[in-house]
């Protein structure tokens, strides 16, 4: 017996080995413990490398800490709330409000999320806006920025926030970046050398141990945040990049959807940062201090809940969330995703409100970044058609938006795209919002998208090609993974 024998033998009792883990110990899902099973046996020699690098479950594992952070009186503003939602007495400031307790209180009790009332938001759909706002907010920062994103670029857009950072951490106000080691594989701490020299930090999520080997790099911190002063923050879909400005040939203009917020919302935005923080720069925490927290003026009159999900969390907080949302649905139910690709019990969800005669809409890019996830989703839409939902194709650009209008009163604004890896693999973050006006601008969005949209219908579908249907096959079966 030759030693590739005696290899090729150990790998096939490895693959096995790590079936077995995936069906009796970790107890995934159906559908993703199918898939890793059809991996491990029908390509045996790679099977148990991809298992290594994306099977991985980190749902047992402890990778926040709140640690200091309870001083903010967390746990105490939980329990109050608590006690008020289970009060029949009790009722929030805005009526409408009043409507959707249990959902608030879904998000209170399994995601820590309090519920802050008089924040205010603005609302950024085009990435110039965005950057604009975001670079003066910068200029004006006098004490500290915070910013996190997945994906960051030193390009154009880039190098002009790195060199702004640079120049108030020359001025004396604490900067910290952070960003994913995955999503901006291409920057290094180098890029923030003037920065870094002024006394700024800078933290990577989940970074390589070996040089271009990362064994955890399916778990993404997709999160986007920017807190100044603890007075102002940011979160929403846009990351750094020439691309969100609309620069990218392959892509057009980028249609997304990004928030600013003010209010007491921020100290939770902040609250999520130092969390990331301090889990990614373990020599460099940030311990509490009031400068992270200041005192809040009412801003405004939109209640919100700062809800975190991840492939750490017992609970899917953020797809709970949005079910609970769609069940609550009386008229309208609007969804803005690159990305279609719920697991069973979200489109269940979908399929019924739409059998039930809500008006549900779905607006999907017209072109690929992903092209296994785009054909996936294609395969799903047929479902949503099938049950009578409206789903149109946005041709202007690319959009990237993710968001969730319900009835023009509620609405979900964030990182987490309509997939299984936002849901279940990826760090993820999002604003619910519980206000009228607020969710009715981005129901208005929608709809002014609309009309740079073509409407996909059962009869369009019907005519896409063997090649095409051969590809979504392939592509939702593989779906659990991707």
């Amino acid at each position: 017996m030759d030693i590739v024998t005696i290899l090729l033998g150990i790998l096939y009792l490895l693959n096995i080995i790590f079936a077995a883990v995936v069906i009796f110990i970790e107890r995934r899902d159906a559908g993703a413990t199918w898939a890793w099973v059809l991996i491990l046996f029908f390509v045996p020699v790679a099977g148990f490398i991809l298992y290594l690098i994306f099977g991985q479950n980190l749902s047992r594992k402890r990778l926040f800490d709140w640690g200091d952070i309870k001083k903010i009186g967390i746990e105490d503003l939980i329990n109050n709330q608590t006690a008020n939602i289970r009060n029949p007495d009790f009722f929030f400031k805005e009526s409408y409000v009043n409507d959707y307790r249990n959902l608030i209180y879904m998000h209170l009790i399994n995601n820590d999320a309090v519920l802050t009332e008089g924040n205010s938001v603005d609302i950024f759909l085009d990435g110039e806006e965005k950057f604009a706002s975001l670079l003066k907010d910068i200029e004006q920062a006098k004490d500290h920025i915070h910013l996190q994103y997945y994906i960051f670029r030193n390009d154009g857009l880039g190098g002009q926030i790195i060199d702004a950072l640079a120049k108030k951490a020359e001025e004396g106000v604490k900067v910290r970046v952070l960003y994913d080691d995955m999503g901006s594989r291409l920057l290094t701490k180098k890029d923030f050398k003037a920065m870094t020299q002024a006394g700024g930090e800078v933290g990577i999520f989940f970074p390589s141990r070996i040089p271009f080997i990362n064994l955890r790099l399916n778990y993404r911190n997709h999160r986007k945040l920017v807190i100044i002063d603890g007075e102002i923050g940011y979160v929403g879909g846009f990351n750094v990049g020439d691309e969100y400005l609309g620069l990218s040939k392959k892509f057009g203009y980028w249609r997304d959807t990004h928030l600013k917020l003010k209010g007491e919302a921020v100290n939770a935005i902040q609250t999520r940062f130092i969390l990331d923080w301090n889990q990614a720069s373990k020599s460099a925490s940030i311990n509490y201090q009031d400068r992270y927290f200041p005192p809040k003026k009412t801003a405004g009159d939109v209640a919100a809940q700062i809800v975190s999900s991840g492939p750490d969390s017992e609970w899917e907080q953020i797809k709970n969330g949005y079910i609970k949302m769609i069940h609550s649905a009386r008229k309208s139910i609007y969804i803005q995703t690159p990305y279609f690709i719920p697991d069973a019990s979200l489109l269940d969800t979908l399929r019924i409100a739409a059998l039930s005669g809500k008006d549900v809409s779905i607006m999907i890019p017209n072109k690929p970044d992903h092209p296994f996830v785009y054909w996936a989703t294609y395969s799903y839409i047929f479902e949503m058609l099938k049950a009578g939902a409206r789903v149109f194709i946005y041709e202007k650009g690319f959009i990237h938006a993710k968001t969730l209008v319900v009835d023009g009163k509620v609405s979900s604004v964030g990182t987490a795209n309509i997939d299984v890896r936002s849901f279940r693999l990826n760090f993820e973050v999002n604003a619910f919002l519980y206000n009228a006006q607020t969710s009715k601008e981005l129901a208005l969005a929608f709809e002014n998208d609309i009309k740079d949209s073509r409407e996909l219908t059962k009869e369009l579908y019907a005519k896409r090609s063997v090649w095409i249907k051969f590809k979504e096959s392939i592509a939702r079966l593989l779906s659990p993974i991707l």
